[in-house]
């Protein structure tokens, strides 16, 4: 018996249950770019750590800089209600995203962490934008 089978698969319902909660909380950069590319974002689009500088040498088109130490309930405020965010951060590396999302989610916002962050958009070949 190999480690691949040594504990049984879930169940199809269970399965099924556990994408569908991983998918709700986050997305990849080749769906994000696909929205960019295609003229439907239909969310904000976070970079939520590193200095303004950092950010405008290098950050994803259209992104907002926003680091999570400054999410307030005032600041999230200057978004439509019901604006989904979807942040992002270095790289797995960084868990800027994941406590930028927890906070969002804290203040009752809805928020998906863009898996992979500033990494995984580079090593997908996308090009990033520069300046604020």
């Amino acid at each position: 018996m190999s480690y691949v089978s040594e504990f049984p698969a879930a169940s199809a319902q269970q399965a099924a249950g556990h994408f569908l909660q991983r998918l709700s909380v986050e997305t990849d950069c080749a769906d994000v770019h696909h929205a960019l590319t295609h003229h439907e974002q239909d969310f904000a689009l976070l970079h939520v750590v590193g200095s303004a500088e950092a950010f405008a040498k290098r950050h994803l088109p259209g992104a907002v800089h926003l680091p999570h130490s400054q999410m307030t309930e005032e600041k999230m405020r200057e978004w439509p209600t019901g604006t989904l965010f979807v942040v992002y951060c270095a790289g797995p590396h960084c868990n800027g995203a994941d406590r930028a999302a927890l906070k969002l989610a804290q203040l009752g916002l809805p928020v998906k962490i863009m898996i992979g962050g500033i990494t995984g958009w580079e090593d997908e070949g996308y090009a990033f934008a520069s300046g604020d």
